[in-house]
């Protein structure tokens, strides 16, 4: 199974659909907010089952703030981040995935890509941002989790070289 998960679009598409062509086919997108634009467009140029959370900068939207959903054996939290600090880091955003049972929390916010598996118990995952990066290098990231023939999750930062 191929995920692609993506966040803070900001209402910019191209990045968007470089990424699907890029590592399609995919069995479901999720989206962590920001998309800031057409919840529906997305959905359409995705193929696949798309996941989505409202980020704040998505105004009047009935998107969640927060979701959580299974993926293989494990259960996973979807949200933007800004209601836990995570400018700040991520312990608020742990401690509220722990609370709830999550094995993986998904967040953007940031737009600085993290794969955290420091935590045998607790995946952290931020797949940057797909159109306006402040990492070092500042190109447009989004992560790949694929669920291997075993069910185990494994995480692939990709970067779009040629962004616009």
């Amino acid at each position: 199974m191929n995920i692609l998960i993506v966040s803070d679009s900001h209402g910019r598409y191209t990045n968007l659909e470089r990424a699907i062509k890029k590592v399609s086919p995919i069995d479901m997108l999720i989206h962590l907010g920001d998309y800031e634009g057409d919840a529906s467009y997305i959905k359409e140029i995705a193929d696949c089952p798309v996941e989505m959370v409202s980020g704040n900068n998505d105004y009047f939207t009935d998107i969640p703030r927060e979701k959580f959903l299974e993926i293989g054996k494990y259960y996973v939290m979807l949200t933007h981040g800004h209601r836990y600090g995570v400018n700040y880091g991520t312990e608020q955003l742990k401690e509220a995935a722990v609370l709830n049972g999550a094995d993986i929390v998904m967040f953007g916010h940031t737009h600085q890509p993290l794969i955290d598996l420091k935590d045998d118990s607790l995946a952290v995952i931020n797949p940057g941002s797909i159109t306006q990066p402040r990492q070092a290098g500042r190109i447009p990231t989004f992560i790949l989790m694929e669920i291997d023939s075993k069910g185990e999750a494994h995480y692939t930062l990709n970067y779009i070289e040629d962004s616009l």
